[in-house]
């Protein structure tokens, strides 16, 4: 009895040493922080933020992103605003009265009572924010981030209070779903107005949110969210292995159940960088990133490293490159340098890390909305690393 007590006892340590061994290993694959980074430093980051850029009155907010004296404000920024206060809710200092305000500015500007996407713009007219007959359709982006900050803030505060967060997540969801979600492809339209032959297979490459359609399908429990997920990320795996930068334009076309891809022409879509890496794009390495920090998911892993391979290849991260690798602007931009700071520290490419690892924390310019809020959502979301 003796013996076989000792035996029991032997394989008791094993396992604990097993399980330490198991941790170690784990927390040499995923970053737990950020470092040089305190929680001071992001809460102070959020303030200025907040301050700079969140307008409106004590029932509803939104983010503005002009720097004219009349306001205006994008579905896309409304997205980031109701993402970056639930996550810095999650670290301990957003505010549910903030992110309330943001949700009713949210619901108050839906395209109507019986459409939950969102007015893709607004602007200042008087006191009030209106949008005008071409601007009440939809930007997929946007309502894909409200509908996701929708969940994470389901599951902080629950969906008892006034607003019901779960009943109008999972109504947005599933308008996007039949509205917003090419049916063949099974990939994100631009918008809800991409119905034409030429428009419906456009797709936003940092739209392929991976994260997202895979916490959609396990919130909403309907199997379809799975399916755009892994379409999603087949897609970008097949774009990730067209140039050696690992590079993807802003946007590009997908068409047919065999997801074939081509080209776009620069202005075809939004602007002229189009067929670059531009400033859709530039938020890819946070987005694919974001995939591999939750998930773990190799594919993913595999095509952020191979971006912040070529960006290490590069003296300085500017904006804007073709998708071969060749600079077209000479400036640096924190839409792009932030991105590649996150994902560096997502996969521990130290060398990026050491590089960018200020752009993250610095002061923020208060005066050009979207480098100032990809900074902010990309430096919470390097503070939630291994949380």
């Amino acid at each position: 009895m003796k013996r076989h007590k000792y035996q029991w006892l032997m394989s008791g340590l094993i396992l604990l040493v097993a399980l330490a061994i198991g941790i170690a290993v784990y927390s040499t694959h995923f970053s737990k922080s950020t470092p040089g980074v305190s929680s001071t430093i992001i809460e102070g980051r959020y303030q200025d933020w907040k301050s700079a850029y969140l307008r409106g009155n004590k029932q509803q907010k939104f983010v503005k992103t002009n720097n004219g004296k009349k306001d205006q404000t994008l579905s896309e920024a409304q997205g980031y605003g109701m993402l970056i206060t639930v996550m810095a809710a999650k670290q301990g200092f957003g505010s549910h009265k903030t992110f309330d305000q943001l949700t009713r500015y949210y619901v108050r500007h839906q395209i109507s009572d019986k459409n939950p996407l969102m007015a893709w713009r607004q602007n200042q007219k008087d006191i009030a924010m209106v949008s005008n007959k071409t601007e009440r359709t939809s930007a997929t982006d946007g309502d894909l981030d409200i509908a996701y900050a929708l969940i994470l803030a389901d599951e902080k505060w629950g969906s008892k209070g006034e607003l019901n967060y779960r009943r109008l997540a999972k109504n947005l969801l599933s308008t996007i779903q039949k509205q917003e979600i090419n049916q063949t492809t099974y990939l994100p339209k631009v918008g809800n107005w991409a119905t034409a032959p030429k428009s419906e297979n456009v797709v936003r490459t940092s739209d392929l949110m991976t994260a997202y359609f895979r916490k959609f399908a396990k919130y909403t429990q309907d199997v379809r969210w799975t399916k755009v997920a892994e379409n999603s990320q087949t897609t970008l795996r097949k774009l990730s292995a067209q140039h050696k930068s690992g590079l993807m334009a802003d946007f590009v076309i997908v068409s047919g159940n065999n997801l074939r891809t081509s080209n776009v022409q620069a202005k075809q879509v939004a602007s002229k960088y189009d067929n670059k890496y531009g400033f859709n794009a530039c938020r890819i390495p946070w987005r694919v990133a974001y995939d591999y920090q939750v998930g773990h998911s190799q594919v993913s892993k595999k095509i952020v490293n191979k971006m912040c391979a070529f960006f290490v290849s590069q003296k300085k991260v500017t904006a804007v490159y073709t998708l071969s690798g060749k600079p077209v602007e000479k400036y640096s931009n924190k839409a792009f340098t932030t991105p590649v700071a996150y994902a560096a520290e997502v996969v521990l490419n130290q060398t990026l890390k050491n590089r960018y690892t200020k752009d993250l924390t610095a002061n923020m310019t208060t005066k050009n909305y979207y480098p100032d809020t990809i900074q902010m959502v990309t430096l919470l979301t390097s503070g939630s690393i291994g949380k």
